[in-house]
């Protein structure tokens, strides 16, 4: 049975469902920013944040308390927000959350955003926060890249592109409801289509054509299409009521018949990155999250 503590934030986000995905967005921007601030607060005492300017975009680092800077260890995360949404105030603030979560300590980076700056532009900037962690001294053993929705599928595409041009890979990566083909074809877009508190289908399509227009079947834009070969372990957290389950499934899937290690782990109920909104359902996901960053 579903905590009561996630009853009730899941009727709060349903009944916003169509607000949210009817807005414009500037809209939806603003929306996300204040989501992230309430993350942030959450943790402010758990973590010591540091602001600072990467080349053409904002990065924050957030630093877990009990962590000492002589930790090898270090995250790199990805926002979501569909590639068109996710300021530095929402990715700081979710990114607070993952590094009192892990304590591990966090980079995150606020990407640009489409329309304004489509596709390569995230991509390009995932690329520039991952070498500026290779010139700070971090080995690509020593990182994990983690991210959520869009930032789900980023980090996988940011390995394909790695993979490319011979550069170290991470040691492992952490999805949570990634979003790996923004051809939306997999069939949980139609079976979960009632049952999904937050995202709709057409929303999803017009975030597709606002970052890659004409060109979503792409390998670096949907990276479940691409060659996921010689990829890093991969550990794979969704809900059971989200319309990008399949995305999840699929890429699992993909993973494995490419000789790559991954789990996946479907939390019957939820919703799209229910792991960043503090419900008890999220706990042992988050115990072992923890668990993969202590090997």
């Amino acid at each position: 049975m579903p905590s009561l503590v996630s009853s009730v934030l899941r009727e709060q986000i349903r009944l916003m469902k169509p607000i949210l995905t009817k807005t414009s967005i500037q809209t939806s921007r603003n929306l996300q920013e204040a989501l992230g601030e309430l993350g942030a607060k959450t943790v402010a005492a758990k973590v010591q944040r540091q602001d600072f300017q990467l080349e053409d975009f904002p990065a924050c680092w957030l630093t877990p308390a009990e962590t000492t800077l002589e930790d090898p260890r270090v995250l790199l995360y990805l926002h979501g927000g569909g590639y068109v949404a996710g300021s530095i105030r929402y990715a700081a603030g979710f990114a607070g959350v993952i590094a009192a979560k892990t304590g591990v300590r966090t980079l995150c980076i606020a990407y640009r955003l489409a329309p304004e700056h489509p596709f390569p532009a995230a991509l390009d900037d995932a690329m520039t926060a991952y070498q500026y962690l290779l010139g700070q001294g971090y080995q690509g053993s020593d990182i994990t890249l983690i991210g959520e929705s869009a930032g789900g599928g980023l980090i996988l595409s940011l390995c394909l592109l790695l993979k490319a041009q011979g550069i170290p890979l991470p040691a492992r990566l952490v999805a949570i409801s990634p979003w790996t083909d923004l051809t939306l074809s997999g069939e949980s877009m139609e079976e979960n289509r009632e049952v999904d508190i937050s995202l709709t289908k057409s929303e999803l399509a017009a975030y597709a054509a606002c970052y890659a227009p004409e060109q979503a079947a792409l390998s670096l834009v949907s990276p479940l299409w691409g060659d996921l070969t010689g990829l890093p372990p991969c550990a794979i957290y969704v809900g059971g009521d989200e319309i990008l389950l399949d995305d999840s499934r699929r890429l699992c899937t993909r993973l494995l018949d490419a000789g790559v290690p991954a789990t996946i782990s479907i939390e019957p109920g939820m919703w799209h990155a229910y792991l960043l909104y503090g419900v008890p359902e999220a706990n042992a996901a988050w115990r072992e999250i923890k668990t993969l960053l202590e090997e």
